[in-house]
């Protein structure tokens, strides 16, 4: 950690169809080996099968995705006289959505099916409707963190 002052936020661009930061850093997320026009067909093609599908508009179902895929509590190991606790914690709001959008893309690759687009497509979905792999992550994450509720009085 740098002793001085903290390095500014970078700023990212919106996307070019939804004019939306959100979706950008999804794109970053699906992107790999610096692709980035694939990986904006991908997450293009995800989120127009995913509006046809719940018949509503793309950045609505994206939204209520990453929304319903957002955890608020973590447990973060904490070693306190030799022992180790798992204490729960709450995340700050930009990490909540940097794991709603990795796992949203880690569980849509995890998926079986034709092509990226389409795991996507059904993650999105998935998550939007609040079932899912996504959404189990979220909720299992939530009852670790309930679970060591007793720990709490060792936050940092």
């Amino acid at each position: 950690m740098p002793r001085r002052n903290r390095p500014d936020k970078r700023r990212i661009a919106p996307d070019p169809i939804y004019s939306s930061e959100a979706v950008a850093k999804f794109v970053n997320i699906v992107m790999k080996s610096g692709k980035r026009s694939v990986a904006e067909g991908i997450v293009y093609d995800a989120l127009r099968q995913a509006a046809r599908q719940a018949k509503k508009e793309p950045l609505e179902v994206f939204d209520t995705a990453i929304r319903n895929a957002t955890p608020q509590l973590e447990v973060k190991p904490r070693r306190v006289g030799g022992a180790t606790y798992q204490v729960p914690i709450e995340i700050r709001p930009e990490r909540r959505l940097a794991l709603a959008r990795r796992w949203l893309v880690r569980f849509a690759r995890q998926r079986t099916g034709k092509s990226m687009a389409e795991k996507l497509a059904f993650e999105l979905l998935d998550a939007s409707n609040n079932v899912g792999a996504t959404v189990k992550r979220k909720e299992e994450t939530h009852r670790m963190a309930e679970s060591n509720k007793a720990f709490s009085h060792f936050r940092y």
